[in-house]
């Protein structure tokens, strides 16, 4: 069996089905180990749509599974040395999941994500116009859309139930609910990843504004990098040649179907509108050329 162009959704036989997430379908394969399968599907304004976006979820994988090897250094992650073949036992399944799955250790995740702004866009840009601050840290006055801050800044947030808006907090509030030690070490660590990931993509076209991550904890405490990681999804990606302090960059993601949407009469509610062919391609496009200029693939 051929793994399809597109994904929208599993249902192995193989496996218990654990979760389904906004875009990854998640399996329990024993007390140690769990499957996570990247499916093409896609949410704006957090509502899943009806139409994949064809090689998504195999790009988010190729990403991650890259920085995560990349980032080694700084911190362990979440990927087991079970392979896909010794976790799912039948072979079509496992063809339908090549490039698109991995198996991972069983984690506890932290309740807050962990967010690094490079650049003041999107809610940071909203809040410091209203307060001169980004989640309650003082900025210089005068500031720009999308400008590189002086620093990056790492402002955490809550994780939303699916459907629901992640909410961002101050690190008080972040250290209240993880403890200030692990709070700090989490900060730490996503400022780390964040500075170096820059700096790589930086020589390779692409300017990181600002991404999330998220961590969880082994039986013993220790930290890990868990999820996807500095991938179009969890990242804004603007390319060099066309950034402009003053302008909203194009990125690399799905803003064309953010765009797109806009031009609807649709109150972001679900259910999702269908999406054209070209805005489905263009997407695609989108992806693919973000894992080549960051993978060399």
């Amino acid at each position: 069996m051929k793994s399809p162009t597109t994904l929208y959704e599993t249902a192995l036989t193989s496996l218990a089905l654990q979760a389904r997430g906004k875009v990854r379908d998640i399996y329990h394969i024993d007390d140690a180990h769990l499957l996570i399968v990247t499916t093409d599907r896609l949410s704006a304004f957090d509502v899943i749509l009806p139409d994949p976006i064809p090689g998504k979820g195999r790009v988010l994988t190729a990403v991650s599974n890259f920085w995560f090897q990349r980032m080694r250094h700084i911190i362990p992650n979440h990927l087991a040395g079970l392979k896909l073949e010794e976790a799912v036992t039948n072979p079509e399944e496992c063809a339908l999941l090549e490039g698109r799955a991995i198996v991972v250790r069983k984690l506890r995740p932290l309740p807050v994500e962990a967010v690094v702004r490079g650049y003041l866009t999107g809610s940071g840009w909203k809040d410091y116009q209203k307060t001169g601050a980004v989640c309650g840290i003082s900025l210089p006055e005068g500031l720009q859309m999308a400008q590189q801050l002086p620093e990056p800044v790492f402002t955490p947030s809550t994780k939303a139930e699916q459907g629901t808006h992640d909410e961002n907090i101050d690190f008080a509030i972040a250290a209240g609910l993880l403890g200030q030690s692990l709070a700090e070490q989490v900060r730490d660590v996503s400022l780390r990843i964040y500075r170096e990931a820059a700096s790589y993509a930086l020589e390779r076209g692409i300017i990181i504004a600002d991404t999330k991550f998220e961590f969880g904890l082994d039986a013993l405490g220790e930290l890990y990098l868990i999820d996807e990681v500095l991938t179009p999804d969890s990242s804004r990606f603007w390319p060099v040649d066309e950034y402009r302090v003053g302008i909203s960059p194009p990125s690399f993601d799905k803003q064309i179907v953010r765009d797109y949407l806009e031009t609807l009469d649709w109150n972001k509610t679900p259910p999702g509108p269908r999406l054209p062919p070209e805005v489905l391609a263009k997407t695609a496009a989108k992806y693919r050329e973000a894992e080549n200029r960051l993978t060399g693939s």
